[in-house]
């Protein structure tokens, strides 16, 4: 989006706001399914969880994907979005047994990563089919917040329990349709998530009806200029190569699934954000905006940098900022970074805003959360409102403490 467009955007419907472009999330998706364009079977099912906007859900839907949730509420937007069941995987993580009734009675896609509620399961539904996590032991993202494929992670069931696995498939003899895993984020190494794939195909072989085989997701995206990314050609050629010979070696034909939420949203993302005050102290300059951590917690819950451009004063001479929030606690989005000379009133694009962090605000000091808006077919489209003090207080209750 052109640097006039986002200003007007803020102009006309306030800040701080969170813009999404939907061509670019479009050319995300026909990357990556161009990238597995030799393999038969493909299925892209969108991570609901990078950006759960019931339109973005429907733009997701007329490009052909699925959905990947990870909460009964995900389930029910999927399906509100006009998804069919079929469409939804529902991959949750220490959730009640009557959680997973209530998605498998729904109809959708039933993956389930712990042993306890496997057995549980499948002795009451055995008919019903049933995806496995598994665990590879494989840390393909390098940073522990956002790898959980590895040893001490709480997701998946271990590859070293894999005779409990076939213990309890062949006590309750239910039925097992697909194999996943889930290594975690920021995905630089191709090798090592060939590995981890290896270690997929090793598991897959123990069961004999699969339908498809789910591989995650995780890819990097670039967050500065020049930064590396996951080159998703050079995988999707050598993993499609290894997942048709996989296909020969099994009998039959596969589906390959991926779920993608930040390779798809992220970039597509402009969070704008007014300058309330320039701060000068003795040592640095504050940019200070009206937003905090309420609106976008990444950089501070995982130390992410996202690119911030003065769009109002784009061409001026950089200087040294640090921009920070006005929530009451330390919430800074940048130390020292150098931008465009910044003055009272400016906007600040915040760039690859698109996955995890609308998703992730709050009312946080009783702030509202943001306005989201679409920019689609060159036309800007509120898709979620501002809230107001009554969504703040529409869910308590007063009560009278004089009795």
């Amino acid at each position: 989006m052109k640097t006039n467009t986002l200003l007007q955007i803020a102009k006309d419907f306030g800040s701080p706001v969170y813009v999404y472009d939907t061509e670019m999330i479009t050319s995300q998706y026909k990357r990556l399914t161009a990238a597995f364009s030799k393999v038969k079977q493909v299925k892209i099912n969108y991570a609901v969880k990078a950006l759960s906007n019931i339109s973005v859900l429907k733009l997701m839907k007329t490009l052909g994907a699925g959905l990947d949730t990870v909460s009964i509420q995900e389930v029910k937007l999927g399906l509100t979005a006009g998804f069919l069941p079929e469409q939804i995987i529902y991959t949750p993580n220490g959730v009640s047994l009557e959680e997973i009734e209530v998605a498998a009675k729904l109809g959708v896609q039933i993956n389930i990563d712990n042993l306890s509620i496997l057995e549980q399961f499948g002795t009451k539904y055995p008919k019903t089919p049933v995806c496995i996590r598994i665990n590879p032991h494989v840390m393909a993202g390098g940073n522990t917040n956002i790898s959980v494929g590895h040893i001490d992670s709480k997701f998946g069931i271990s590859i070293h329990q894999i005779p409990h696995i076939i213990r309890i498939v062949e006590n309750t003899k239910m039925n097992i349709n697909g194999i996943h895993m889930h290594t975690g984020s920021d995905i630089l190494d191709i090798d090592v998530f060939l590995y981890a794939s290896e270690i997929l195909f090793e598991t897959a072989k123990h069961f004999k009806d699969l339908e498809f085989i789910d591989f995650g997701s995780g890819f990097k995206v670039p967050y500065k200029k020049d930064d590396i990314e996951t080159n998703i050609e050079e995988f999707g050629e050598k993993l499609t190569k290894r997942f048709n010979e996989f296909c020969k070696e099994y009998g039959r034909e596969l589906t390959l699934a991926f779920e993608p939420g930040k390779f798809l949203v992220s970039e597509a993302g402009v969070f704008l954000a007014k300058v309330n005050v320039v701060k000068q102290t003795t040592s640095t300059v504050f940019a200070q905006i009206d937003s905090g951590f309420n609106h976008l917690i990444r950089p501070m819950l995982y130390g992410s940098q996202h690119e911030i451009e003065n769009i109002s004063n784009p061409k001026g001479r950089e200087r040294f900022y640090s921009v920070v929030g006005y929530i009451c606690e330390t919430d800074t989005f940048a130390n020292n970074r150098r931008i465009s000379e910044i003055t009272e009133g400016d906007i600040l694009a915040f760039k690859n805003a698109g996955a995890y962090c609308f998703s992730m605000a709050s009312n946080y000091n009783s702030r509202y959360r943001p306005a989201e808006v679409l920019w689609h077919n060159n036309k800007a489209h509120l898709i979620r409102k501002r809230e107001t003090f009554d969504d703040i207080i529409k869910n308590q209750i007063e009560i009278d403490l004089s009795k």
